[in-house]
């Protein structure tokens, strides 16, 4: 079955099935794009790995902690003997530790010459904070000073949203798509929850017939092709949590679905 919902599946965004479902949207985009741009274009699926410090939350500045052995000597009527205190019990505690990052990204390239004319990014938790983000914004600043074009798609509510100028629109979502001709102008697609995701046109080279990127369908189609209805609980709460309102929105939803 379909996902119960217009747009988003929020129960998506949950850290433990989200990278499962980027892994498979990025492949039907690249199953949806390539009939409509051969023979002039191929799209070719790529991986970024790369090594961050603690990329969960859990482990972000976690301050150390020190187990000390403290002797004091307690004073006695009949003997001068030391007595040493039992030593402190241990804590346990989560060390940060060096974990291996892998984000596959998509580009559309020329087949001859295997010049990158488009970069399609769906946005990961790890680019939207700490070290993560670092390391992604420093890639973004290089294709936007490039003649690639870039495609930016965010479906996750959690984390702050990567830098624009001139537009304080808030929102769950956004697709931004930034020609490299018109920078630094480009174009942005917020949405919400209730919403639709909004379709938009795949910049090319100058000339070329620029193919529709419908992600509802795609997503869809992932949605119904990996069986997520059979281990979602829409009885349970989204993660991460919904507002109040939009939690309401949710469960009338669900509810006229008989999902709950």
């Amino acid at each position: 079955m379909p996902s119960p919902f217009p747009g988003m599946n929020p129960y998506l965004e949950d850290p433990n099935r989200w990278s499962d479902f980027h892994n498979r949207l990025i492949v039907a985009i690249a199953y949806d794009l390539t009939p409509k741009l051969l023979p002039k274009y191929q799209v070719v699926t790529d991986k970024r790995i790369y090594e961050i410090i603690g990329t969960d939350s859990l482990f972000v500045g976690r301050p150390d902690i020190t187990v000390q052995r403290r002797q004091t000597i307690s004073p006695s009527t009949s003997s001068n003997v030391a007595v040493v205190t039992p030593a402190t019990q241990p804590i346990k505690v989560d060390l940060p530790m060096l974990e291996e990052v892998r984000e596959a990204y998509l580009e559309v390239q020329d087949p001859i010459t295997k010049e990158v004319v488009t970069v399609i990014e769906i946005i990961s938790p790890t680019n939207k904070r700490g070290e993560g983000r670092s390391k992604y914004e420093k890639k973004r600043y290089s294709v936007l000073g490039s003649l690639t074009h870039l495609v930016e798609i965010d479906l996750l509510r959690m984390g702050e949203h990567l830098p624009i100028l001139g537009n304080p629109t808030q929102s769950h979502y956004r697709i931004l798509v930034s020609r490299s001709n018109t920078r630094p102008t480009a174009d942005l697609y917020a949405f919400n929850l209730p919403d639709a995701i909004p379709a938009f046109r795949l910049p090319l080279r100058p000339g070329d017939v620029e193919p529709e990127v419908d992600l509802q369908p795609l997503l869809h189609g992932v949605y119904d092709r990996s069986g997520y209805d059979y281990f979602i609980d829409y009885n349970s709460d989204t993660v991460p949590p919904l507002s109040e309102s939009d939690a309401a929105w949710m469960d009338a939803l669900l509810r006229e679905k008989e999902l709950r």
